[in-house]
Formats: structure tokens, sequence, C-alpha cells
């Protein structure tokens, strides 16, 4: 007896092949689940809340998230395939596939007397080969537009309808062409993703500056401005308590009403040097010219009066994290303090306007020069759909983020896995003793993405595999599943890619874990809670 077992009782241990039967059938318990959904024409799951509140997705990252996974071992993949997504925006669905897959391979071998060890070593040797093998599948890329948009078309048709899926993928690729700058990171949060539910999803579009998801705070205050300077500024134009807790005492109401006056006027004079900047920026042969104050801080009605009798458009308490965008969108600079207020400090937009739906109020800044920050306006009929497709949308972005950053795409529907596993199964007979099987598993297992997008489009996967094979080793090049025929077809002159990172993070995730598990022998649940006295 185990020293462990002799210090609790109570706990719970399953060992060797029964640790292991645990592993594989927690794997492949969310591999099954999630098989479905891989592929354009994978089926949606829904979710539904404790709340009553629906979901229909078919998002693995979105779905592992949502879901409540009780099983460790599948908490545990769960968790990796969510980090996919993190490092790489997509690939989750695939990783849950792979690894259950990897495992159902070696639990033939281990059932028959192979040892965990010898498999594991197998996976790594495949892994090595396998990611030489992606590197020659490699297609390098102009960042032109018309590739970009294959990319992001190949994303989001896995995660969307193909109408909802188009759309959005010219949108998703002018929004990261405008951020991107040569040989600098593209900084996705630069991208808004503002929703807006009415109309339908085919009325989304891409704004090329900013919406902001409050209006003016006064009446007489203009809603449509043209040619506009703006002002970016975290200035407070209303009464503050003083930071420090100090006490005044005064002998009559004179010097109360003079205390009063000059903290109005410490005010006034703030808002006096903005109302003079514009009238200076604003006259002559600027004269048809407006102006529009977005402040981080508050406004009190007094300031708001004085700015709304000389035309100008006041926003307060904007998010902090809009301050940056305007600036990047509009041009000038953040100002902190009204003592050095020039026209250089100014951002420019031909068109400020404010656009009410039901409750709530929306600015719009449109007609920047030249936006290094831009707003995604996502239009639908209901909550869940807007929620589909800002979940899409993110992976779209960063799906064409990838392939600028490496250079480089894969060839996709299934084509790398069908070379790769070609590739395997000619490198197993370079390998000498029991490992070769792990090779062999390892190939075996890479198989399960072109047979679940096939099974997915109604096709027989094993007819399919074999067809595509087939094509390969007469033709040597890489093909890929057309799901509308089921039959072979280049994924070059169909235009669908795959990222190099997310296939490269694939490989190496999914045989790490697999590996870890297949080489658990024991499984102890044993909590505190079980060591208490009287506990069950």
């Amino acid at each position: 007896m185990s020293a462990i077992t002799t210090l609790n009782p109570k706990a719970e241990s399953a060992r060797q092949a029964q640790a292991l039967a645990i592993n594989i059938s927690a794997a492949r318990g969310l591999a099954e689940m999630l098989k479905t959904n891989l592929g354009p024409k994978g089926t949606m799951k829904m979710l539904v809340s404790g709340a009553g509140d629906i979901k229909i997705t078919k998002d693995g990252n979105t779905l592992l998230h949502e879901m409540q996974i009780q099983h460790p071992t599948a908490s545990l993949i769960s968790r990796a395939a969510t980090a996919q997504d993190d490092i790489t925006g997509d690939g989750t669905t695939s990783i849950v596939l792979l690894i259950g897959e990897l495992l159902k391979q070696a639990d033939i071998y281990i059932s028959e007397g192979l040892h965990p060890r010898i498999v594991a070593e197998g996976f790594e040797l495949a892994k090595k080969e396998a990611l030489l093998v992606l590197d020659k599948c490699k297609i390098p890329i102009a960042n032109d537009r018309e590739t970009l948009v294959q990319i992001a078309r190949t994303s989001l048709r896995t995660k969307l309808f193909i109408e909802n899926a188009d759309i959005l993928t010219d949108i998703a690729v002018d929004a990261v062409l405008a951020l991107h700058e040569q040989g600098k990171p593209t900084d996705l949060n630069m991208v808004e993703i503002m929703e807006m539910q009415h109309r339908t999803e085919a009325d989304s579009r891409l704004v090329r500056g900013i919406v902001l998801d409050h209006g003016g705070r006064h009446p007489s205050m203009p809603k449509a401005l043209k040619n506009a300077y703006i002002l970016t500024c975290n200035i407070s134009l209303e009464y503050e308590k003083t930071e420090v807790n100090a006490g005044f005492f005064y002998k009559n109401a004179e010097e109360r009403d003079r205390l009063v006056g000059s903290e109005r006027k410490f005010i006034d004079d703030r808002v006096q040097k903005i109302v003079e900047l514009k009238r200076k920026v604003c006259s002559g042969d600027d004269k048809d010219k407006t102006f529009v104050i977005i402040n981080q801080k508050g406004i009190d009605p007094f300031s708001l009066d004085v700015l709304a009798k000389d035309g100008i458009l006041a926003l307060r308490r904007a998010k902090r994290r809009n301050m940056e965008r305007i600036t990047l969108a509009c041009g000038g600079e953040a100002m902190n303090s009204v003592e050095s207020l020039t026209k250089d400090c100014l951002g420019y937009a031909e068109d400020v306007y404010e656009h009410v739906l039901g409750e709530e109020k929306f600015t719009f800044i449109e007609g920047c020069k030249n936006p290094k920050s831009v707003t995604v306006l996502l239009k639908g009929s209901t909550k869940y759909i807007l929620n589909q497709l800002k979940d899409a949308l993110r992976d779209g972005l960063r799906s064409i983020t990838n392939a600028i950053e490496d250079g480089c795409v894969i060839p996709g529907g299934g084509a790398f896995e069908i070379v790769a596993h070609q590739a395997l199964t000619q490198y197993k007979e370079q390998v000498k003793g029991r490992a070769r099987l792990g090779v062999q598993a390892f190939a075996e297992a890479l198989l399960i993405i072109p047979k679940a997008i096939a099974q997915n489009a109604g096709h027989d996967q094993q007819e399919t595999i074999v067809k595509l094979q087939h094509e390969y080793a007469t033709s040597k090049i890489p093909v890929g599943i057309d799901i509308a025929t089921g039959e072979a077809m280049e994924p070059k002159s169909s235009g669908i890619y795959d990222n190099y990172r997310v296939k490269k993070q694939l490989i190496h995730s999914s045989t790490s874990i697999a590996s870890n598990l297949i080489l658990v022998d024991e499984i102890l649940r044993a909590g505190l809670s079980s060591l208490r006295p009287g506990a069950q």
C-alpha cells in the first residue's frame, strides 16, 4: 500500500489502466462534442445560462469558456484549447479534436501492451517531423488586399453563415489595413467594436473614425457638424471638492457669496480659454469650421451652457480607452491643461453627428484624414446575433494580423494534414524500435481534421480521405476537401488558407498535452475536505 493511502484512507485513487481509461474517455467525450462544429459546414450549439440567456455559436473558444466542465481531464484540455485561442486567435476546436484522436490512437497500441513512455517518444519524434513538413508547406504572401480577404474569409466562414462571414471579411481586412504600418506590430485594441441592436447584419459597416456611445449633454448644442476641429482633453470643467480636508469660516452672507463666486470664476476662466481658442481657430478663412470638445472628466451645467451658446458640441466623461483612439483617428494631442492650448493640439474630422437609437445616443466622428484607429459598427436584430458577430470578428482580425506578421500561410481545407500524414508514414521507416508505432499513431491522428470537415459537409469520411491521399500521391500538390462535392481541390486556387502560427501552436500544444495524459498512471482525489474528521 502506498504511503498516501496510509495517510489518507479516504482518498479516491484510480490506477494505471483505469487512470488511462478515465483520461481517454474524457478527451474523446469532449472531442466528440466539438467535432460537429469544425469547418464551414459545422453545426451550431445552443448554450442556455441559469438565467435563461441564449447563446448560439459554433466557435470552440466561446463554447469552452461558457460550458461548465466538471471532469478534471476535460477541464485541462479545455484550458489548453482556450490558451491556444489567446495566443493565436484560432484553432480551439482543432486542438480538442487532435488531443482526443491522439489518445484514441495511443490507446490501440497501449491496450496491446506497448508502454505509454514509448508512445510518448514516438509522438515527440513525429511532432518534430510534422513541424519540418509545416515549414515546407508555407506559401509566402504579399500583404495585398485580395490575399488578406481570402485568409479572413477562410477563418470567418467557419464561425458564421456564409452571407454574414462575407460582409465581415471586407470590414475586417479594411480595419487591419487602416492600422497596419510596415515594420510595426498591429495593435488590434485600436479597433473599437460598437454594437447597435437594430436593422440587420448586412447593415454592419466600418467607420473610418470613432463612434462614442454617448452624445452632447445640452439640448441647445448642435446635433451635426461639418469640418470640425476636435479638442481631446482631460480637464475638469466642474466644481470639485478639494483633495485636502479644509474648512472655511465666513462671518456674513457677502463673504460666502464671494467664496462661491471665486470657485465659479476658477471654472469659468478655463471654459473661457477654450471658447477663445474656438473663436481664434474658427475665424477668417476657417469661419466655416466648427468645434467639438471630448472631455474625459465632467462638465457642469453652467459650463455646458456657455459652450452651447458658442455653438460648441461638448461630450463629457468619455471612456479612457477612447481618448487614445480619438487622437490616433483624428490627430492632435490629448490635453491635461488649458494653459498651452494652440491650433496644433486639435484634431480634425469632416463629419461629427449624433445618432439616437431608442434611449441611447451615439456620436459618430467620421472623415478623418489618416485614421490609425477605426470603429466596426455591428448591427443585428437580437443580442445573440451581435455576440456571434463580435466573437467571429475578433477571430477574423487576429487571422489577418497573424498572416501579415508571419508573412506566409498554409494551404487549408485539410491539405496540410494529408501532406503530413504521407510524410510521417515515410519517416516511420527511418525510426528504429517500437517508437515507430507512436509515429504511426500520430500520423493517423492528424487525419481527424479532414475527416471531421468531410463528415460535417455530409460526405463519407473514409471515401474522402482515400480520394485526397490518392490525388496527393499522384500529383504531389497539397490538396484539400471541396466541401460542396467531397472531391479533392487545390486550396491555393480556391483561396482557402490557414494561419502558419495557428498550425504550429496546434501541433506543439496537442502533442505535449496528449503525451502528459497518456503518462498519467494514477489519479488521486484527496482534497483537505476528505481529511477532516467527520467528512463524507
